[in-house]
């Protein structure tokens, strides 16, 4: 009996053989996580655990090692893992971790390989192995925006990483189209862990290298740590790809979010654990676009800071222990684990009950959960665009090089390569010299030689090419039909080609800065309960952002900033873009299913205009002044477009003397080299050039010029001298230049502007409103055809977070009157999955397609990574908030703000009132300019004290902003001073759409939209990866949903079944 007794009582070894840094030994502090998991499963009472130490693994042979059942020992460097496993071939003890399979972590390739040969997804990627640094290899091949490995071709951004495990240093190239560089990430080093490096084009060259498609991820990184193959924990953090900087508490650790695993990347989190033979294994894991893959797989990995993580991983080593060396033992866990460890509570910023904004208070039972803002890009150079007919060889022939050499095709030259040969080939032929005088005869030459000059002159404008904003179209008009060079029949050959080179429309310093304003504004103003709390919500998956863009690169980058101050990002605007930032230029791009009625209008303005009166104003309603034809109109705009010329004029020939000193001095220097200058300024500089501004020069990259060109431009388009004819559309762009010029270029003291910038503003305030329509039933129809897509993919978006709070609402139902009743665990799983699935089933509004999809966003992608409340120290686990922010251009803000206004006039809505009060409707008539930075909100509020299916348990709150304000530049006070200083104009706070305590449900705004939005099922489905179909249909997301936000078994211990 006694022996019997002895065999129960004798301890399991657990011997520790890693180095010492991994844990110290004797009086030493050990590594944390080390430490507390290993004095847990001491606690137990039924392992013994032994530390082998350095000298002994470094200098005593395996013979005289200690001798354990169990052993833990995983490589870090300086480790000599062949040793340990001579060690384990002598002794055989269980080995947590595998110790061959060790040495594939070492190797990138090998890493793949095995990974997929398990079957777990990886990011599409090649290899480039070179046995010499800089060794040339045939299958390689690198061009100005992609790289290609045996004819599979990587278009920036990729992901460079070397071969070897322990090299750290990998890269992220970002295409020419949004600026150009290259990011080098690392290991932490203080807060940074990553740097741009703008200047970077050209890949590595000197070893081995993996090339890996790159994966857009929001912004985050989860890491996943494993304890078994049943066991999973994973973690949110930062990535280092957005800032490089790193997220840390107040006690100097980096801020890192427990969040919860799918059943997908539950079974990858297995896989690994299963194809390394590693127990205790940390992995990273990329989220993107609904799927998960695994790009690096670390090996031993413990999390830091978590108590309940620490417990757990205790009781799945001892289990796993047991299990290898004692099964008579029960591995069952105690019902009161055996360690007592109080949690350290750390402070949490007071998260209240949201309450609500703008319109009023209902109540401290409301809760934000979703913003839609709809915002136009910043300040931005005038548009501008140069077309003129080509009859050169030199041009022709590069025509024929970049559209294959077909005779009839044209060609669009973008890349900075094709930029760069279209800048030699006119450099060759712009004239060294103007002509003192100009003949009738050289008139047409002299025209030609003038508008060369000027691409010449885009081309070289700021000192390197990025296609973002430049942009030539070279379209063949006359041909001739030449013998072949080989004398076999004959050829077509272009003789004459249309070249239009269109550019400006560059984000300026006050378009970046009035972005990040505006970003910093809404973390701080749109989230009410929240304050900074915005920035904890983002980053634990309880904030679900997306941002998208139209093509347009001013738009882009407002995005780029925006995110930058919305999230409080640091560094350059290139790796924010690539990374937060979607474009889709079918929603926010594109005047062409309205241009008809547009047409129309324009039309139409242009006779009430030139008629000298103001059509139906004089029976019109003085009510309601917006209703009636050409509202907003100057009642002397006939006399005022006389004077708007004689201005014009005025200007341009100040401008003109300014050109022609620039081009004398310009003539006397050889066309040397472009010398480059920082890339920062193509994107939207930071700040001003103050040395240009002191020399007396335009502010921005525009010389003289091309400040002339634009004047001229305006001045011959503005009145057609011989045919006596105005025309009108050109308004619009005068009092762009105006205003541009007053903001940035106050300094060339210009006589006559202000006067000018005044003229233009009065026809302007008139013109730019009445082209999206005459009459408030005309920009209804016109509103609806441009902005469909768009109110049909905010409908989606309103409609997704209904359906997500209300699952969430009567899970929270089920679960709470379940709690009363006890019963098995898995049976009450199965009731609640099967009661809430009939429930989703069987609710939906009349307005909800089945599918309530759209191509990137979809609901199942948006509602499946969410915050793990079992491991977070976040007061409010279930707080989830969806924003969409759509940046896009002064047409969609229109004509949405049109829709909004006006649907109420739509036959089929006879009765209904207006969405927008009377008092906003006056208002916006009055504001007449959606300026730079104006933006329309939607914040979607939900009170939770009524009942599901009452209409007021959603309500809807609209606000607009105006944008820039323009009130400083006609003051000359010492704000004005201080902006004409700055060049920046201050954004104007938002203003309500609807009456203080008006109740907005969304039952009755899907009503008055319904009719001018793209319905959700015209919307193409969101494509589906191979092998996830089940995770895509409907009752699959929200069963998967309601499963992973609350933990229904509470007397499981582990998270990974």
């Amino acid at each position: 009996m006694e022996g019997e007794e002895d065999v129960v009582k004798k301890k399991i070894t657990i011997g520790v053989c890693v180095m010492e840094k991994k844990v110290k030994c004797g009086s030493e502090a050990f590594s944390a996580p080390m430490l507390q998991i290993l004095e847990r499963l001491q606690s137990f009472g039924e392992f013994e655990v032994v530390y082998f130490g350095d000298k002994v693994i470094l200098e005593e042979p395996i013979e005289s090692w200690p001798i354990c059942e169990c052993l833990i020992a995983f490589y870090s460097t300086g480790y000599p893992l062949q040793k340990a496993e001579a060690y384990a071939a002598l002794r055989k003890p269980f080995l947590v971790n595998e110790l061959e399979q060790q040495h594939l972590l070492h190797d990138r390739r090998k890493v793949y390989e095995r990974l997929e040969m398990y079957g777990i997804p990886v990011p599409r990627y090649a290899l480039v192995n070179r046995e010499s640094p800089n060794q040339e290899l045939d299958y390689f091949v690198e061009e100005e925006d992609f790289v290609e490995v045996h004819g599979n071709r990587f278009w920036k951004p990729f992901v460079e990483k070397p071969v070897h495990g322990d090299d750290h240093s990998i890269m992220i190239y970002y295409p020419s189209s949004a600026g150009g560089g290259m990011k080098e990430l690392f290991r932490k080093v203080g807060n940074r862990s990553s740097e741009f490096h703008s200047e970077v084009r050209r890949v590595r060259r000197e070893g081995s290298y993996v090339y890996e498609e790159f994966m857009p991820t929001g912004g985050t990184d989860v890491k996943v740590y494993t304890v078994g193959p049943e066991y999973a924990h994973a973690e949110a953090r930062k990535s280092p790809v957005v800032d490089g900087v790193v997220m840390r508490n107040p006690d100097g650790k980096e801020v890192r979010y427990p969040v919860l695993l799918t059943p997908a990347e539950k079974q990858m989190a297995r896989d690994v654990c299963i194809a390394f033979r590693q127990d205790v294994c940390g992995f990273d894991l990329l989220r993107c676009e609904g799927r998960s893959y695994v790009c690096d797989v670390n090996g031993w990995s413990f999390v830091k800071n978590s108590h309940k993580y620490y417990d757990d991983a205790a009781c799945v080593l001892r289990k796993m222990f047991l299990d290898a060396k004692a099964p008579h033992l029960s591995s069952t866990i105690p019902p009161i684990l055996p360690w007592k460890v109080n949690e350290p509570v750390q402070p949490c910023e007071g998260l209240t009950r949201q309450g609500s904004g703008i319109i009023g208070t209902f109540g401290q039972s409301e809760e934000l959960r979703c913003v839609i803002a709809i915002i136009r890009h910043g300040d931005r150079t005038p548009k501008q665009k140069v077309k003129l007919k080509v009859t050169e060889e030199k041009l022709l022939n590069l025509m024929l090089k970049y559209n294959g050499g077909r005779p009839r095709a044209e060609t669009k030259l973008k890349s900075a390569i094709q930029l760069q040969d279209l800048l030699d080939a006119t450099r060759i032929l712009v004239p060294r010299t103007r002509p003192d005088r100009e003949s009738d005869s050289e008139a047409e030459d002299i025209e030609h030689a003038e508008k060369l000059r000027q691409v010449k002159a885009v081309l070289e404008e700021g000192g390197h090419f990025s296609g973002i904003y430049r942009k030539v179209q070279l379209k063949p008009l006359k041909w001739v039909k030449i013998a072949k060079n080989n004398g076999e029949g004959e050829e077509e050959r272009p003789t004459e080609a249309l070249m239009v080179l269109k550019y400006g429309g560059v984000l300026t310093h006050a378009g970046r800065k009035q972005a990040e304003e505006l970003g910093r504004y809404f973390r701080n103003n749109m989230y009410p309960g929240e304050g900074t709390g915005l920035l904890r919500l983002h980053s634990t998956y309880r904030h679900d952002l997306k941002i998208y863009s139209s093509d347009e690169g001013r738009v882009q980058m407002s995005a780029a900033a925006f995110a930058k101050g919305l999230l409080d990002l640091e560094g350059p605007l290139t790796p924010i873009l690539v990374s937060l930032v979607s474009k889709d230029s079918s929603m926010l791009d594109g005047l062409d299913n309205a241009s008809i009625e547009m047409d129309e209008a324009k039309a139409r303005l242009n006779e009430i205009i030139t008629s000298a009166k103001k059509a139906s104003h004089s029976n019109g309603s003085l009510e309601k002044p917006w209703m009636v034809d050409g509202a907003g109109l100057p009642t002397n705009a006939s006399e005022l477009l006389p004077k708007l010329v004689k201005l014009t004029k005025k200007v341009t020939e100040q401008v003109r003397l300014l050109a022609k000193d620039e081009n004398e001095e310009l003539a006397e220097t050889s066309s040397g080299v472009i010398t480059p200058y920082d890339q920062a300024k193509a994107l939207g500089k930071t700040n001003i050039d103050v040395d240009r501004i002191a020399a007396g020069l335009p502010c921005g990259s525009e010389g003289f010029l091309l400040m002339f060109a634009r004047w001229r431009k305006l001045q011959r388009d503005l009145y057609n001298e011989r045919k006596e004819r105005f025309d009108i559309t050109q308004i619009p762009d005068v009092y762009d230049s105006c205003k541009y010029d007053l903001l940035h270029n106050a300094h060339l003291n210009l006589e006559g502007l202000d006067e000018l910038f005044k003229v233009a503003q009065l026809l302007a305030d008139g013109v730019i409103p009445n082209e999206y329509g005459i009459n408030p039933k005309q920009k209804l129809k016109i509103g609806s055809k441009i902005a469909r897509r768009l109110l049909g993919k905010i409908m989606i978006d309103l409609r997704n977070t209904r359906e997500e709070a209300i699952s969430v609402a009567e899970l929270k139902s089920n679960q709470d009157n379940n709690s009363e009743v006890p019963s098995n665990g898995k049976e009450d799983t199965d009731h609640h999955l099967e009661s809430c699935s009939k429930i989703d089933g069987s609710r939906r509004a009349s307005f909800t397609s089945q599918m309530s999809v759209d191509q990137d966003d979809d609901e199942d992608k948006e509602t499946k990574y969410r915050l793990d409340p079992k491991y977070a120290n976040v007061k409010t686990p279930d707080r989830h908030v969806r924003t969409r922010l759509y940046f896009t251009s002064e047409s969609h803000i229109h004509s949405l703000m049109n829709v909004l206004r006006y649907c109420n006039l739509d036959e089929s809505l006879q009765g209904e009132p207006s969405l927008v009060s009377d008092n906003a409707l006056e208002r916006l008539y009055k504001t007449k300019e959606l300026d730079y930075m104006s933006n329309i909100v939607l914040r979607l509020f939900e009170n939770t004290e009524v009942a599901l299916e009452d209409p007021k348990r959603f309500r809807v709150e609209m606000t607009f902003s105006r944008g820039a304000d323009l009130s400083p530049l006609e003051g000359n006070d010492s704000e004005a001073a201080s902006l004409h200083q700055e060049h920046t104009l201050p954004i104007m706070g938002p203003e309500r759409l609807q009456e203080v305590g008006s109740y907005l449900t969304l039952e009755m705004m899907e009503k008055m939209i319904r009719s001018f939005a793209m319905p959700a099922e015209d919307f193409p489905p969101p494509t589906i990866p191979q092998g996830f179909t089940g995770y895509f249909s409907k009752s699959a997301a929200v069963l998967e949903r309601l499963v992973n936000l609350w933990p229904f078994n509470k007397h499981g211990n582990t998270n990974a079944k």
